[in-house]
């Protein structure tokens, strides 16, 4: 492949985070991308209402092309338009026509390109595989040059050759330093332990328990809950919700709290080596981290020092009831320089290139270790 990629995501939107959790790590790899040479088109459907909720104009490390769902001819544009690029991406979770992209997108190959799957759910993905031999894109995987993961470890490695895969290489979330980092404290975002999550089934019932059922058992406790789809559930007199949280406000809400929570999906803590966007973007910002438990955890930070960690809410109430802030900053300081020295997108840049064979590209053994690299 040449030294500088044109590259052509088919995604969910780069310009928007509404209803769209993989906002951030798709513009932390676009700007790192960017900056070592690569040039990105993002196509994204107007869907959902990202682009009436945009949090940020179009930015100058890569093109955003939006294209109209309804209308099979602008689909069309794009897909002959990336055609030309050296690399074309289908992300999962576009979230429309994602059947359709998955065939004509692994349709695209040809010699002097590559055509890659990035999974920024593989958990998701492979339960669906696993729960239906039938599903269409069970096919298409071998037609694959690539499958990217944003998580996983080797489990998600693992599964994904079970189902023919050439090559599957983790990209995992990190932090960019230009857009998380520690802000001055906002008395919106004031609490002793505030989790921000949107809701979704896979994850109700973990917030029920590390979240819900802690408030209930500290009342003097302060908490905060961010994210869509919370206004009409029952919680306990000392949570306050806060909405959804625009991207602008995530270094403040991170640099506010004395705690924050990781709470995981449920597929992806069965899988473990899944640390969410929001682990990075928090621990940038220098803030205690207080996470669910799951594996691989300790590839990335170090439990007790540079991350608490729970296996249940009664461990959540024990941690917070414990924690003061000079410990509290003690452990958001050690989890900043960990994530600045070891898990910056600049870093995973580094393992997308080594994948594609740029010359002159190779991760050094202890970051390929770090990082899940799978040969």
């Amino acid at each position: 492949m040449p030294e500088r990629l044109r590259i052509a995501f088919f995604a969910s939107s780069l310009v928007s985070a509404y209803w769209n959790g993989a906002a951030t790590y798709y513009r932390g790899l676009a700007r790192a991308l960017h900056a070592r040479g690569h040039a990105l088109t993002f196509y994204e459907p107007d869907a959902f209402d990202r682009q009436r909720h945009r949090d940020i104009p179009d930015p100058p490390y890569a093109r955003s092309v939006v294209w109209d769902p309804g209308d099979p001819a602008a689909l069309e544009r794009c897909l002959e338009e990336a055609a030309r690029a050296d690399l074309v991406v289908k992300a999962s979770g576009v979230g429309v026509h994602d059947a359709l992209l998955e065939a004509r997108v692994a349709g695209l190959r040809r010699p002097g390109n590559r055509v890659a799957f990035w999974d920024v759910d593989a958990p998701a993905t492979l339960a669906r595989l696993a729960a239906d031999p039938a599903d269409p894109f069970r096919a298409l995987v071998p037609r694959y040059d690539l499958v990217f993961t944003y998580g996983g470890g080797d489990p998600v490695v693992r599964a994904y050759a079970a189902c023919g895969a050439r090559r599957c290489v983790p990209v995992y979330n990190a932090l960019d330093p230009a857009t998380h980092h520690p802000a001055a404290p906002d008395p919106r975002f004031e609490a002793d332990l505030a989790l921000l999550a949107n809701r979704l089934p896979d994850r109700e019932a973990r917030v029920e328990e590390f979240f819900l059922r802690p408030a209930a058992a500290l009342p003097g406790r302060r908490f905060l809950l961010g994210g869509a789809g919370w206004q009409d559930r029952a919680v306990p007199p000392n949570v306050r919700r806060a909405g959804h949280v625009g991207t602008a406000d995530h270094n403040a809400w991170n640099s506010t709290a004395r705690a924050v929570l990781n709470v995981s999906r449920d597929s992806m803590a069965a899988n473990g080596f899944s640390p969410a966007t929001r682990v990075f973007e928090a621990a940038g910002a220098g803030a205690c981290i207080v996470t669910d438990a799951w594996d691989g955890i300790e590839r990335f930070l170090a439990p007790g020092e540079e991350i608490l960690v729970a296996r249940d809410g009664d461990e959540v109430a024990a941690l917070l009831d414990g924690l003061d802030a000079a410990r509290a900053r003690r452990v958001g300081a050690a989890a900043r320089r960990r994530v600045l020295a070891e898990h910056t997108y600049a870093q995973r840049a580094e393992v997308v290139e080594a994948a594609l064979g740029v010359p002159g590209v190779r991760p050094a053994p202890e970051r390929a270790l770090a990082q899940g690299w799978a040969e």
